[in-house]
């Protein structure tokens, strides 16, 4: 699905006409190879890391500019925000939260209905199946979301009614095809 990438500086326009961007990202492909690890320790796999290196010139493509970024403690999640993080326009404030892994997509939205609306653009990483759930009921669609997807979608009104908003989905790339 193509789209739009939102104008640079788009943003807060008049009191209750808040134009905000959410940009959701499945961490890269991880590593199954060490089986003494725990789920939350595993990194990302070699096919993992050749995503990341194609993730962050798309984020950098579609004009990202994120204020904040939600990532998952976990380790795959946090390697792929380091290999992405160039690519989203600056340094953004980087919340690192435990309560992002395992995620589901109530608490995924829970977690976004608690910004502050003077963000514009947030990017969180996380995992599947919250990832894919918050992409198909937010869209309103039934999307494959894959290891290194991203989903750019858009909406007008306050965080806090993100789950209620009329949102678009703008983009959903994958890394592969």
């Amino acid at each position: 699905m193509a789209g739009h990438a939102l104008p640079l500086g788009a943003g807060v326009t008049s009191a209750g006409d808040e134009r905000h961007r959410l940009v959701l990202v499945r961490h890269a492909k991880s590593s199954w190879d060490d089986p003494a690890l725990s789920d939350h320790d595993r990194p990302l796999a070699r096919r993992g890391h050749k995503a990341v290196k194609r993730m962050r010139p798309h984020l950098e493509a579609r004009g990202v500019r994120a204020d904040v970024v939600l990532c998952s403690s976990a380790r795959r999640t946090r390697q792929t925000l380091d290999g992405i993080e160039a690519g989203l326009g600056g340094p953004p404030r980087i919340e690192i939260e435990d309560g992002l892994y395992g995620a589901g997509a109530d608490q995924i939205l829970a977690r976004l209905a608690r910004l502050d609306d003077a963000i514009a653009t947030a990017v969180l990483i996380g995992h599947n199946p919250g990832i894919a759930d918050v992409v198909d009921l937010l869209a309103g669609t039934d999307q494959d979301v894959p290891t290194g997807a991203i989903a750019d979608l858009s909406f007008t009104g306050p965080w806090s009614a993100l789950g209620s908003a009329a949102v678009s989905l703008d983009d959903l790339w994958r890394p592969r095809g």
